[in-house]
Parts: C-alpha cells; structure tokens; sequence
C-alpha cells in the first residue's frame, strides 16, 4: 500500500500538471481567438466559461465524493478535463469553444475539491499547513510555467495541446497509483445532512472568509487593474511586468507561511497577513503612475495574502470534526466562485462612476476588517476528544479503501 507521503506528493504532481493546463489553457485560446477575428468582449465572454463551470458545479461534489471516495472524483475530473483539452483543436466556433471550455471548468472544480479535501484531512494537524501550502504553491508553479507552452505553437496548432496530453497520461498513472479513500462518515448530530452547511458556518465561520477575500483579490487584479493601469498611463508592456507580481510575491511565501501557521498558529499568522495587505493595497493611491512601486506593492501584497485560500482551509480543518471538512471546501469554493463574479462587477463600477483608486481602498478595507475578525474569534471546542488524542489513527484509516 502506498505511504501517506506518496499519496501526497502524488496529488502535488496532479495539481502541477491541473495548474500547467489552465496556465496555458488562457492564454492560447485567447491568441486563437484573436487570430480569428473574434471581439474583445467575446473573446473575454469565452474565456469566464471556465469559471462558470466552476461555479455551477461547486455546491454538489460533496456527495460524489463521500459515494464514491476521493480518487474515483479526481478521475471523473481528470477525464473531463483531458477530453475537453483534446477536442479544443479538433472543433472550432466560439458557442463549441464556450461549452468545453465549460466543461473543463467542470472537471477542473472536481480534481480540485477532492484533491484539495484529501490532502486536509489526510495530513496531521502539525504538518497540515505546510503541506496545504505545498499544494497551492505546486498549482501557481503549474500556472506560471503553462504559458512557455505557447513556444509550441511554432510546431503547430496542436503541438500545445499534444504537450498537455502527455502531462495527464502522467497525471492518470500517479493518480491509478493511489488507493481509494473515502471521508470520514458523519456521525454527531450537528453533522446530519440538514445541519451540516449551518453547522461549519457556526463553527469555522472565519476560517471560510479568506476563500472569498483571495478570489474577490485575484478577480480584481486580473480583470479590474489592467484597466485601472492603462488609464494611469501605464503601457502594456509594463503591465505584463506588473501584473504577474502578485503571484510571485505570494509563491515566494507560500511554503513559509504555512509552515509557520503549524508552529503558532492559523488565526495569528492571517491575522497578521491580513494587516500587512492591507496596508499594500491602501498605499496604492498614493503611488501615482510609478510602475517600480506598483510592482512592489502587488510583490508585498501576494506574499501576504497570495495564500489565504489554503490557509482557510487548512484553518477550517483545525476547528472542525473530520467529517465536516469536505462540506468546509464546498463553501470555501462557492465563496472563492462568488467572489470572482462579483470582484469585476463592483471595481468596474468604482473606476467609472467613483474613483479608480477607491478599488484598492476597497479590498485594504475588506483585509483590515478580517484582521479585526481574527481578534475577536475564539475558535469553539467543536471536535470530539478522539478527534484530538486519536488523530493519527483516524487520518491513516482515510489514506485506506474503504469508508469509514
């Protein structure tokens, strides 16, 4: 049987290779689409479909997953997303195009969740924060690396997508690999079906913040700040420069971050995170059209904050029984889908009706208002006693075929 390490670094290369596909994914459509004349809004309209998927799907992988364990879900969705990328060169039209890149989207939300959920309740509390932070930072290398891709398309328009076929014949083996694993069944009686959403709320309602702050952020900077950098007159060129610091800032943290969570604490380090941001964003006013000293705040900014998802999560598990960790990602996902719809919406009315620079002043206040939240929190005695002093014994039986 394969060692809980090798399940979990087995998950890390999956999560690589999901995050080298939409990495690439985005880009690459976008220059075809432009090659074929197809407008701005439409090519932009194409490209949300993705996260539609997401969206749609988000509420209702519980169950699958609690039916049918963690590595049958991550299949569906590795089989979804694998044939979704392999028509995407054999079939053009934009309504085409639309529905599979929805579905991608669709698979995308399921290898992920269940990933995501596996890798939490898996790993022991000591080392919980590292290791989901190792999974966030493997997805952004995927994501950063996916856009060399593009230097295929000098072989062809398939060659891109011939390249991401192979990385999930990779992904399939390190996944058929894997034993099955289900969760934990649910058995207090603040965890039946009917109580379970209102129950995790109750119990880890802070801990399910950071979801919707770091998607409201990443929707915000990549739809809303190109146009807010373009109308303070900075160049396309040094918005390219500008806009990928964020997620540098935050891989450069992420690892840190997380493994000092273990040592003092969830609640603390976000807390602190949260202010630091914050201050980031709120400076932004102040700056002008310095593109070095945009760089450099977005730079601070992501390595505060760039790994507040996984950190909620990873807080999320602390406070709640295992059982009630997968109804946790539910809504940590429909937050973060939320959250990205919604970002664009109310920055693009800030920048045309407000202030432009009212958008940062936005997000430093919703960071400050989290930070205030961590210090009035006191986390509940919601797990049971063997939750805490049989811990190990329980987490191994989840690495193992079978329910619980």
């Amino acid at each position: 049987m394969p060692s809980s390490r090798f399940l979990f670094w087995s998950l890390i290369v999956v999560v690589v290779i999901a995050g080298v596909n939409q990495g690439l994914t985005l880009p690459l459509l976008a220059i075809l689409l432009e090659e074929q004349g197809v407008s701005s809004v439409a090519n932009g309209l194409n490209a949300a479909a993705m996260y539609i998927g997401m969206l749609l799907v988000a509420p209702w992988w519980e169950v699958p997953l609690r039916k049918w364990g963690y590595r049958s879900v991550i299949v569906l969705g590795l089989v979804l997303v694998t044939a979704s990328t392999l028509l995407l060169p054999l079939l053009d039209g934009l309504v085409l195009w639309f529905l599979l890149r929805l579905v991608m989207g669709i698979g995308d939300s399921a290898l992920h969740y269940a990933s995501q959920i596996w890798i939490t309740a898996a790993s022991p509390a000591e080392r919980r924060g590292r290791d989901i932070s190792l999974y966030g930072l493997a997805y952004g290398v995927g994501f950063s690396a996916g856009p060399l891709g593009l230097n295929l398309l000098s072989w062809g328009r398939w060659a891109p997508f011939a390249a991401l076929a192979l990385l999930y014949v990779v992904a399939f083996v390190m996944v058929f690999l894997l034993p099955n694993a289900y969760p934990q069944a649910m058995t207090a009686v603040g965890e039946k079906q009917k109580n379970r959403y209102a129950a995790v709320v109750r119990l880890a309602w802070l801990a399910l913040i950071p979801s919707f702050l770091y998607g409201y952020m990443e929707a915000s900077l990549n739809g809303s700040f190109p146009i807010y950098a373009l109308r303070m007159g900075i160049s396309p060129e040094w918005l390219s420069l500008i806009l990928p610091s964020f997620v540098v800032g935050s891989l450069f943290l992420q690892l840190p971050l997380g493994t000092l969570s273990d040592r003092v604490g969830r609640k603390q380090v976000m807390m602190v995170c949260a202010f630091v941001g914050a201050l980031a964003f709120c400076l932004f006013p102040l700056i002008g059209q310095s593109a070095w000293l945009m760089m450099l705040l977005l730079a601070v900014a992501g390595a505060a904050v760039g790994s507040f998802y996984s950190l909620g999560l990873a807080f999320a598990a602390d406070l709640l029984p295992l059982g009630l960790i997968p109804t946790a990602g539910v809504i940590a996902g429909i937050n973060f889908g939320l959250a990205s719809i919604i970002g664009p919406y109310v920055n693009g009315y800030l920048i045309e009706y407000v202030s432009p620079q009212l958008m940062f002043g936005l997000m430093g206040g919703m960071l400050a208002a989290f930070a205030v939240s961590c210090l009035l929190f006191r986390a509940p005695r919601a797990r049971q006693a063997a939750d805490r002093t049989a811990g190990g014994t329980e987490r191994h039986s989840i690495a193992v075929d079978g329910k619980n």
